[in-house]
């Protein structure tokens, strides 16, 4: 997911999307040593989104408080 599409969402469904992203992460830290998960690189990739999503919501945080 790009930044450029995140920051043309709204606060509550970037905040939703953090939490699918969690929600994933988590369930990912558990099914990876059972080796039940095919493509290695999506924990990796759910990380990176969660980090993105919460860079754009930090900055329009800071934005408004300009």
């Amino acid at each position: 997911m790009k930044a450029t599409e995140l920051r043309q969402k709204s606060k509550e469904e970037l905040i939703k999307l953090v939490q699918e992203k969690r929600e994933r992460i988590n369930e990912l830290r558990f099914l990876l040593p059972q080796g039940k998960v095919k493509n290695v690189k999506e924990l990796m990739q759910a990380r990176r989104d969660a980090a993105r999503i919460l860079t754009v919501l930090r900055r329009d945080d800071y934005k408004t408080l300009s």
